[in-house]
């Protein structure tokens, strides 16, 4: 997976304000492991993953809120396994995503 390091050095250069979402905890089966991170800047533009199916939705739409308020958000994912391979958490795993504005 290409780093996200290029992507963020790319978009502030032009003047974009960024968001960077981590993983920092996992429980069970889970698509990327801790310190996997995405990054999202405030025309929308995506690098990087934290997940997969709709948790990359939502971490999105709360990086744009991030962006907007100002303040850090630690977010939880987890479902049943029953449903766990609709919204991409194979095996009803568990991610923690915290996601703050990026600053040099």
């Amino acid at each position: 997976m290409k780093d996200i390091v290029d992507d963020v050095r790319a978009w502030t250069a032009r003047g974009d304000r960024v968001a960077i979402a981590t993983v920092v905890g996992v429980k069970r089966s889970a698509p990327r492991p801790p310190g996997a991170k995405m990054a999202v800047n405030d025309r929308g533009e995506v690098s990087g993953a934290v997940s997969g199916g709709c948790v990359e939705g939502a971490v999105v739409e709360v990086a744009a809120e991030v962006l907007r308020q100002g303040e850090a958000r630690l977010l939880h994912f987890g479902i049943a396994d029953s449903e766990a391979w609709d919204v991409g958490l194979p095996c009803g795993g568990e991610i923690d995503v915290f996601v703050e504005e990026y600053s040099e």
